[in-house]
């Protein structure tokens, strides 16, 4: 986490409550299912358990919703960086664009947020989406040089060679067993 708060006391919401698990269907990997704006939101946690043989596997995934802020102990669901309600998805077309609000302004980690909510999409999604990633419009001083940086691949390549931006950006999509 940041050592000097660029917010030092960020309001904190509540979190919608989590979908759960429902049946063996819900297990099938060969199954075809839609990919919707709860499923992106919820991409990425719950816990289930899969027999395989005498082998008991324990699942987590991590939704966008858990990505921990960069510079606060808190998710990005209950800062209300990311809501579902900023998630679009069009699956016929494979497209997935995520708006998300800095808690101020003028934020120096928008990037770093934008990048997280990127990597892990990259790592959920199947490749055949094209990811778009947003700051929500009037919420940040800078908006347009941060929507060009996040959806820009040779910046964005480049940001993900950076040792230290990988360092930060695994502790913001590191799990949280809360």
């Amino acid at each position: 986490m940041v050592s000097n708060m660029i917010n030092a006391n960020p309001v904190v919401y509540e979190t919608k409550e989590r979908r759960a698990v429902n049946s063996a269907a819900d297990f099938d990997e060969y199954a075809v299912e839609e990919i919707d704006q709860l499923e992106v939101f919820d991409i990425l946690s719950y816990f289930f358990i899969l027999r395989i043989s005498n082998f008991f596997a324990l699942i987590l995934k991590h939704h966008i919703r858990d990505i921990k802020d960069p510079e606060h102990p808190f998710s990005l669901e209950q800062l209300k960086v990311v809501t579902e309600d900023s998630i679009d998805v069009d699956d016929k077309k494979s497209y997935v664009r995520v708006t998300f609000t800095p808690t101020v302004e003028h934020c120096s980690l928008a990037t770093v947020i934008g990048l997280c909510l990127r990597v892990k999409l990259i790592r959920s999604l199947p490749s055949r989406y094209k990811i778009d990633i947003r700051v929500a419009p009037g919420t940040h001083a800078t908006e347009a040089a941060v929507n060009k940086q996040l959806n820009d691949k040779e910046r964005v390549a480049a940001a993900l060679d950076n040792p230290s931006i990988i360092a930060m950006l695994d502790e913001c999509l590191a799990p949280s067993y809360i």
